[in-house]
Formats: structure tokens, sequence, C-alpha cells
């Protein structure tokens, strides 16, 4: 099987290269997806989360080493298996992060990644529904839906309510010219379902006699010619076959699968690749390494409100939810992970914001054992820009064996002040009204833990979790740890890139998910920019 690009994994960045690569009919793309298609109806209803989390058949399951942060525990980590990826299966949460994070990258070296580049490809992917048209930093002509919620509950408003109350700002448009403040969230949703990029970017190509996608084809390893990438070998209907790219292999399998894949095939640090007798093809010290995450703590407050968590009680209440569902589109079904957010500071002298919340109308102990048999709202907050970074190290030399993931969380100071920091807020925020009038107790941390650094941070260390953003294992840049250049082409190889949240020199203030896509589309772009630079050398030299 030969094509001009073979793309490994159709997630969140895979599925826009399948259909930008594809779309003007000049070369031949296949993109491989491990997992299966996305006909599980769960999958696109926005609440289905509850439902493709932790089942094996849409969700990698992958799990942390024991973490010294989180005192020895082991948390789990889901991945999208499944078109689309993790955008099939996450909380549905539209966020791009700070102008200031991609100016950042730039300024450690990656050209054309500052926010004055990147911008127009966020406005390039997107139709956002309730935006102006005219304002110069939303779009409304792209292949991905972007709403905002509409589902809503009156213990969140309060929530946003109170926190303006304390002085917090309200945020026009998060994802506008200034991120700071309390607002709902916005979704990738269309006609209350939702807009995976599988929905997105892929289906609209599939019918191209230019595109194949293959679902249920695990890749074994890549191949090798010298030092350039040929192809890759992978299995497919229970066959080994070989796939020969003309010109790249672009790696999108996500910042736990793309860097395992680089490392079994012979790419990667020699004191890593040797203890599993893996051939080296090629040294680059930094795969695996940058490994960075959001960490979420997640305070619970009870309420005299009816939330989620007494909506759902009873079979005949979920009944009716399911019928307003099925006749509308709209109720608890069409509800994101979080409804509101807010992006703020813990301490007056940053520039940004520097913690965000995702306030929840229910409460769990883990998302997949059903919410708490009373009246709860949570109010979870996570450090925006992390300092710890961990790493990651193989199990076997065999893809299916899945790696070792080290977070290090709460490893640097800073860190650990500020999600301290980030509870003590949330608390004075519930603290007042009008929520403080609607809560009956905090049920987490609860009266037992005080405002005390310790307390609070020994809290944390034995309750916080991943909210779903790992990063930063095929670190994008120009220093001795960098896996690929600006133009995310594999340092020292040939027809090999890596485009996925992988890349990420730093991990964004965001939710990771619109960053991913961003980078998909400015993927698209360096690869055809490419591709015609190549074609039109030898008529140069023709011509010459």
């Amino acid at each position: 099987m030969e094509f001009d690009f073979i793309i490994v994994g159709a997630g969140s960045a895979g599925c826009v290269l399948a259909n930008r690569l594809s779309a003007d009919g000049k070369y031949k793309v296949a993109v491989l997806e491990a997992g299966g298609k996305d006909t599980y109806p769960w999958i696109h209803i926005p609440v289905g989360y509850f439902k493709t989390m932790s089942n094996p058949k849409t969700d990698w399951m992958y799990q942390t080493e024991p973490d010294p942060g989180l005192n020895g525990r082991s948390i789990k980590w889901p991945r999208g298996k499944v078109l689309g990826g993790s955008s099939s299966i996450n909380g549905l949460l539209y966020v791009r992060g700070q102008k200031q994070d991609y100016d950042g990258w730039r300024q450690l070296g990656c050209t054309g990644w500052s926010w004055e580049d990147v911008g127009p490809l966020f406005r390039r992917a997107e139709t956002y529904e309730n935006g102006d048209k005219a304002d110069e930093y939303r779009g409304d002509n792209g292949p991905l839906s972007v709403s905002d919620t509409t589902v809503t509950r009156q213990i969140v408003d309060d929530w946003l309510t109170s926190a303006v109350n304390a002085e917090y700002k309200r945020a026009k448009d998060y994802n506008g010219a200034d991120q700071e403040g309390v607002s709902l969230f916005q979704l990738t949703t269309r006609n209350g379902r939702r807009c995976s990029t599988a929905v997105a970017y892929l289906n609209p190509a599939k019918s191209r006699q230019n595109l194949t996608v293959l679902t249920k084809c695990p890749v074994e390893r890549l191949t090798f010619q010298g030092k350039r990438c040929t192809g890759l070998i992978a299995n497919h209907n229970g066959k080994r076959v070989t796939m020969t790219a003309r010109r790249e292999v672009i790696l999108s399998a996500g910042a736990l699968a793309s860097p395992q894949l680089l490392m079994v095939s012979g790419v990667g640090d020699v004191d890593d690749l040797k203890p599993h007798g893996i051939e080296v093809i090629h040294e680059l010290k930094g795969i695996g390494k940058n490994l960075q995450d959001h960490l979420q703590a997640r305070p619970v407050y009870k309420t005299n409100l009816p939330t989620i968590n007494t909506e759902v009680s009873n079979i005949f209440k979920q009944g009716l939810i399911a019928l307003q569902y099925a006749a509308t589109r709209a109720g608890p079904m069409a509800m994101a992970a979080s409804l509101g957010t807010g992006f703020l500071k813990t301490r007056e002298d940053l520039e940004t914001p520097d913690i965000q919340f995702h306030i929840q109308p229910f409460s769990a102990d883990k998302i997949d054992e059903g919410p708490h048999p009373f009246s709860a709202f949570t109010a979870s907050v996570l450090q925006l820009r992390p300092e710890s970074a961990g790493h990651m190290e193989l199990s076997s030399a065999d893809m299916r064996d899945y790696p070792k993931f080290h977070p290090n969380y709460l490893s640097t100071q800073t860190d650990r002040d500020t999600i301290v920091e980030g509870v003590r807020i949330t608390r004075r925020i519930c603290a007042t009204d009008p929520v403080k009038s609607h809560i009956t107790e905090e049920h987490q941390p609860g009266a037992s833990v005080s405002d005390d650094y310790d307390e609070i941070l020994e809290w944390v260390r034995n309750t916080s979790t991943t909210i779903y953003h790992p990063t930063g294992t095929c670190k994008m840049g120009v220093d001795p740890m960098a896996v690929v250049d600006p133009r995310l082409k594999v340092i020292g190889m040939e027809g090999l890139r890596v485009a996925d949240a992988s890349i990420m020199p730093i991990i964004v203030s965001a939710n990771t998910n619109a960053p991913t896509i961003m980078i998909g589309e400015k993927a698209s772009d360096l690869i055809l920019e490419d591709a015609r630079a190549a074609q039109a050398a030898p008529r140069e030299v023709e011509n010459a």
C-alpha cells in the first residue's frame, strides 16, 4: 500500500490533517486509527462522556505510575480510542488559551507560532454560532461548530454572580481579546450534538477518492531507509501490512502514543531504548520527556438547590430527560462536562490568569461511578501553567504494552502555592452571596481541613486528579531537548513529522482540544507548503 502522506491517528489533529491534505485531490492520503469507528451513540450525545470514559471500547484507559506529588497515588488518564480521538470523548469545552502562550513559544525559537501566526488558524477552524461576524477574534466559516452553553443551572449562575461580587470580573469572551474573568463555557456542539473533529473534518472528506480511512489499524513500528522514514508496519484486520509514504509520515497519535511509536521504532534516547533491545536509528534525548498536565483540585459543596445529582436520581426522571433530549436536543443530556468557568489570578502582580475553574452542577467521587446521592456542585480549580514536568518510559519494545507515565505533579513550590491559593479562592467565592445562601455544607475539603497551607496541600495531594491534558512529550523547539523543529519535522530525520499536543513546548493556559486542532491546521499548511516547494524545485532546475 502506497500513499503520498500517511497520518497515524485520526484524533483531534489527525482528522484536520486528513481533510486538509486531501482537499485538492493532488495527494493520496491515508489516515490510520487504532480505535474503531465513532458509531457508538453515546459519543454523539454531549453528556455521553459518562459512558465513553473508562469504557475500553472508546478509551485507551491509560494510568499513571504512583506519583510522589499525589502521596503515591496512581490516577487514570483517559484518551480517545475512536475516530475523533479525545475530541469524541472529552467534555466538549472550547478554550484557545492566552495570546501570551503562543508568543512565549515564539520566544523559545518556535518561529511561526506567535499569536499573530496562529490566531488566524483558530478563526479558520471554527464557526462560532453566537459570534459577531465582524469580530477579529472569531471565525464564522470553519468546519468546527462552537456555541455558547445553553443548558444552565441556578447554582452555576449564582457562583458566577458571587465571583463578580467577590470582585472578579465577568468575561465577555474568554476566547476573544481578554481571557480573564468568569463566564459560561463555549462548547464544540452542533444542534445539540457533539462536534468532534471526526464530525467536523473527517466526515465531509470521507467520500474523496484520494483519502483512505482505516480503523482498528494499530501501527507496530515505523520503517526507515537511513534517516528517512519510508512508511510503517501496521496491523489491519488481523494482518500485518507494510505501507509506504512517498512524501511523509505524520504522527498524530497523541501525547502518549506518538512518542511511544517513535521510541519503539528506534528514535529516542539511547539509554531509554537499549534496555528493551531496540536498535537505535536516531538519537533524540527529548522524546518522552517534558510531560506536562493540568492537575485539578475538586472542592464539592452540598446545596439546597436542585442539581444533576437529584435530577437523575431515579429511572423515571432519567426517562423524562431522555425524552426531552430526543424531542428537542436540549436538557441535561445536551450538557457539557462543565457549565461555568473562570480564568483568575492568584496574585495581583501577575500579567495573566494562572488558575481556571470548571463549575459543574453535579458531583461524584469518580466520573464513571455516578453522582453523589445528595444535591451538590463541584468547583474544580487547576493551575494553568504548571512548572512541574515528568516523563514517560517504555515497558517493552511492543506498542501493545502501555508505557509508564511519571507526571511528577506538584514538584515545584510555585505549583504547590498556586493550587493551595486556588482552593482558598474557591472558598472565598463560595462564602459570598448569592451562592453562599444555597450552600448547606462544604463536602470537600470539608470542615476538617482549615485554610492552613499544609492542610490544604495535603488534601490536594490525596484527592486531586487530572483534567485530561497530557502534552509536551515531543516538544517543538531549537534547544538540545527539542524533538521537532518549528515546521514540526522530527529533528535529524526526513519524511517524518509530529502534529498533536505532544509538540507543545509549554502547556497552554487552556483546555487542550482547541489548541490541538489549531496544531493540525498549522501542520497542514506547513506540509502543503513543503510539498509544493518540492514539486516546483525540479521545474526550476529544468528552466535554469
